[in-house]
């Protein structure tokens, strides 16, 4: 017969401190006003609490009728309750519910809202397709090589990434319990070298498209609509990164006096940029606003109306047959501009590059935008650049503009 009764127990539950009822059971009540009952056992030569639930909602009666089934479970069917639990809980929590619990709670402590954004997208796009529906304690260390391995060569300093942000989130799960082991290591099966490859040590440049094919590439982009087209013939005609057109939200546009303003968190160097928008960029903003998808804020949503993912972009390309990256885009319109002669300073301001030489930059406080009254260099060099991008020219050196 136990020590406890049901009145000592409501009694109890007003005074902090552990209430012993026998055979292992005992009530916990803490400053807090929590009150549990835990089950004190041996297994393995090792001393185990074992949960049994709130006192507010288990009575006394079922908590000696659940510490007697697992009495029994331990010492008879000698079973691990505590870790057979772990692995029930890491059963029901997958990869990406816990990358975006461990985001969640740790974003605000990052650099910046662009790094805390940028932080998840790289799981988003090269580690979720294929390890996210997974769940956290059967994640091994062949499925985490088997999700690096398309990248691992070509971009090596995203894959670094990706594998070190699985693996954080890995042993986020393991101290959570989802997970009966840490994330296998950085230093043993995930080294390069060992279960992934080594990598090409010298810098491999992004392949970029000839600019003399681009004005045909332009042409077999248009012979389709949908948002992966009009998103990379924007990213072509303006000259930005990847993320600030996948980001892209119409309020950033002011299609009357031809401008786009880039906020700071999309920008690589977190600082805002204008884009001064050509008469043919005008164009494919005119042809992506008929395609609106209603309660998307987004120019070019992706399925789900959300931020259109990366891969999106070089599934364009790669559906038509080049080899090419969306980032050489921003090579093929530096060397279109420096064949033009457009000087090197107003290029790098296109661009949004930083101003190498520090005393250039303190004194060099010009964005080459001019007025609405006096255009500045910047703006006559994205029309003339968008001129030439839909002028269809074609050569016989470069064959381009495949049925895509």
């Amino acid at each position: 017969m136990g020590k406890l009764t049901a009145i000592a127990v409501k009694a109890a539950l007003a005074t902090p401190g552990t209430y012993q009822d026998g055979d292992g059971l005992f009530l916990k009540v803490s400053g807090k006003g929590a009150a549990s009952w835990k089950l004190r056992v041996q297994h393995d030569g090792k001393r185990r609490d074992i949960g049994i639930g709130s006192a507010k909602l288990v009575t006394l009666a079922i908590a000696r009728d659940k510490a007697r089934e697992l009495r029994m479970a331990v010492k008879v069917e000698r079973r691990d309750i505590l870790a057979e639990r772990k692995d029930a809980s890491a059963a029901k929590m997958t990869f990406r519910e816990a990358a975006i619990q461990y985001h969640a709670e740790n974003e605000g402590s990052w650099k910046s809202r662009t790094y805390a954004r940028q932080w998840l997208a790289g799981l988003e796009n090269y580690a979720f397709s294929k390890l996210g529906n997974k769940t956290t304690g059967a994640i091994t260390a062949a499925d985490i090589i088997t999700t690096l391995t398309p990248i691992w060569q070509d971009i090596p300093e995203t894959a670094r990434q990706v594998r070190n942000r699985i693996c954080t989130v890995l042993n986020y799960a393991h101290a959570k319990g989802w997970r009966s082991s840490e994330a296998p290591s950085g230093n043993g099966s995930l080294k390069a070298g060992r279960g992934l490859p080594r990598q090409v040590k010298e810098q491999v440049h992004r392949k970029a498209m000839p600019y003399i094919a681009i004005p045909s590439f332009i042409t077999a982009l248009q012979r389709k609509h949908s948002y992966g087209r009009l998103a990379l013939e924007l990213l072509i005609l303006t000259g930005v990164r990847s993320q600030e057109v996948r980001l892209a939200t119409w309020r950033e546009f002011d299609l009357v006096s031809g401008l786009w303003a880039v906020p700071a968190d999309h920008m690589k160097r977190a600082k805002a940029h204008i884009v001064p928008l050509s008469r043919a960029a005008l164009s494919v903003l005119n042809r992506a606003a008929a395609l609106k998808l209603a309660g998307s804020n987004f120019v070019f949503p992706g399925v789900s109306g959300g931020a259109m993912s990366d891969m999106t972009l070089l599934k364009v390309l790669r559906d038509a047959g080049e080899d090419f990256h969306v980032h050489g885009f921003r090579s093929s319109f530096t060397d279109w501009a420096a064949n033009e002669g457009f000087p090197d300073a107003v290029v790098e301001a296109a661009l949004a590059h930083k101003t190498p030489d520090a005393v250039q930059a303190a004194y060099r406080r010009t964005t080459y935008l001019g007025t609405s009254d006096k255009p500045g260099e910047r703006v006559r060099l994205m029309e003339v650049w968008g001129t030439y991008c839909t002028s269809a020219q074609c050569t016989e050196e470069v064959k381009v503009g495949k049925v895509i």
